[in-house]
């Protein structure tokens, strides 16, 4: 019975354990995602009617297109990048779009280190719980946030992509001009963006279970002390 009493009371506290670590483990996933997508070369890809580019691909800093070359006679096909800078014209939506990414990407290890405080004060033999609510709050919202910039960002790029008149203007020197555009290609982007969202709203909703169950810890504790007041006067 005492064997029983004990592996019940290791499987609570695994069990505990478990649900500390998933908002934080939520979050860090969500970090790495977010941080993929922001160094993703294809936020968009256009595929043009040309002898010498075919295809470009738009990241959020850069520009790669896939070019021939004549090499001592053997034509080789590399892919270059350019950087975008003022010579390009962009909508301001795509403008919107770096600020509202890194911001999401800045706001996230925010999140890790609250999240991680909170963490470290339940270790302690005599936690301090109000801090502890604190860290969860700051965590949670601070998440969510970051979770909204991430599901806005790649949302209006692949609307506004598809679905809107886009102004953008390459430079003169550009090897291929827009006119020769056929075709927008969809990207991985606007689902590993709405994937790190739901990360982020996973995180969210671990930090929240978190402070709802130090909430209820702390009425009944308050209760029992209520309780061994009376008893003892």
């Amino acid at each position: 019975m005492d064997l029983f009493t004990l592996d019940k009371q290791r499987f609570a506290n695994a069990k505990e354990c478990i649900l500390k670590l998933s908002g934080l483990l939520s979050s860090l996933s969500a970090l790495v995602f977010e941080i993929v997508i922001a160094s993703c070369q294809c936020w968009r890809l256009w595929e043009f009617d040309d002898n010498v580019v075919d295809f470009v691909s738009f990241g959020l800093w850069e520009v790669y297109f896939p070019q021939e070359f004549n090499v001592s006679g053997t034509v080789v096909k590399m892919l270059v990048h350019t950087p975008i800078n003022s010579t390009w014209t962009f909508t301001p939506e795509f403008q919107y779009v770096q600020t509202l990414i890194m911001w999401a990407v800045l706001m996230k290890p925010v999140v890790l280190i609250f999240g991680a405080i909170a963490i470290k004060i339940s270790c302690m033999r005599d936690p301090f719980v109000e801090l502890q609510i604190y860290c969860y709050k700051v965590s949670a919202f601070t998440l969510c946030i970051s979770g909204l910039f991430t599901l806005v960002s790649v949302s209006w790029n692949h609307f506004a992509d598809h679905y809107g008149q886009t102004t953008l203007e390459f430079p003169p020197d550009f090897p291929v001009k827009k006119e020769a555009l056929i075709e927008k290609h969809y990207t991985a982007v606007f689902p590993v963006g709405v994937l790190t969202t739901t990360m982020s709203l996973f995180g969210v909703i671990f930090f929240l279970s978190e402070i709802i169950s130090l909430k209820l810890q702390s009425q009944v504790k308050a209760q029992r002390a209520c309780i061994v007041a009376d008893q003892e006067a």
